[in-house]
């Protein structure tokens, strides 16, 4: 039986709808994603990867093999992040110009208001640390490994 959703899983139905409406309707054609929207894309996948660990801390008492898949996805999501994050400081400043391969590789920072996305990132790395082991980690996609 389908039960309609109610509480926070009504909100994540419209948090869902909201970036279908997004992806069809507000993306502009043929122009390459601009800072802005990784800022928006990294804001989202860090509050994913937190509703993640929220919801693998809260289970793994009680369900633990249901835990693993919740870790496992809460790992990848926070791939996800890294990459929009590298995304971001590659990505061309509002001035048009494009970071330097060589402070890319520096991970120098950018100053604000670009350095929120890194403030967000590094509060996440910390609690990342602390839940997953680096082999989890590793294998983390880049951009030099294609679909």
């Amino acid at each position: 039986m389908h039960h309609p959703p109610t509480g926070e899983h009504r909100l994540l139905r419209f948090a869902t709808a909201g970036i279908d409406v997004h992806h069809h309707t507000a993306l502009p054609e043929q122009e390459p994603v601009s800072r802005a929207e990784l800022d928006a894309l990294h804001a989202h996948c860090v509050a994913l990867f937190a509703l993640l660990d929220t919801h693998t801390s809260t289970t793994r008492p009680s369900a633990p093999a249901e835990a693993d898949h919740l870790h496992a996805a809460r790992v990848r999501v926070w791939q996800t992040c890294e990459a929009l994050h590298g995304a971001y400081h590659r990505a061309p400043r509002a001035d048009g110009r494009r970071p330097t391969r060589e402070a890319c590789a520096l991970r120098l920072p950018e100053g604000a208001p670009d350095m929120a996305i890194c403030q967000r990132h590094t509060s996440t790395a910390g609690r990342v640390r602390r839940i997953a082991t680096p082999s989890e980690l590793r294998g983390t996609p880049t951009a030099s490994s294609r679909i």
